[in-house]
């Protein structure tokens, strides 16, 4: 099997990630993801037509609590530990500045 990438293809998705390879990178990474999509192609050979699909290979079923009301935290114990309240609220600094897209 020859490889399924080649160098061209990984400088372009390397630079489509913003990811700035050297040489030996991209040497390296080139023949790293051919094997790996060699490997898959050995994968598709695998008859899997009696197989049933599956989306957890564990028995897992959803397990849901009855939604019971119950009383939620008080204000004053939520703001108990708060470095600063102000008028029943958390009071943060500011992080936007009020400029355009803010």
């Amino acid at each position: 099997m020859g490889q399924k990438i080649d160098r061209e293809q990984v400088e372009k998705v390397a630079k489509l990630a913003r990811l700035d390879l050297s040489d030996g990178e991209l040497t390296e990474f080139t023949g790293q993801l051919s094997s790996i999509l060699e490997y898959i192609e050995k994968l598709n050979e695998i008859d899997t037509d009696s197989v049933e699909p599956l989306a957890h290979c564990l028995p897992v079923h959803n397990v849901f609590r009855e939604d019971v009301v119950i009383p939620s935290l008080d204000v004053a114990a939520a703001l108990k530990n708060a470095p600063a309240s102000f008028d029943n609220h958390f009071k943060v600094p500011k992080v936007l500045d009020g400029g355009p897209g803010a």
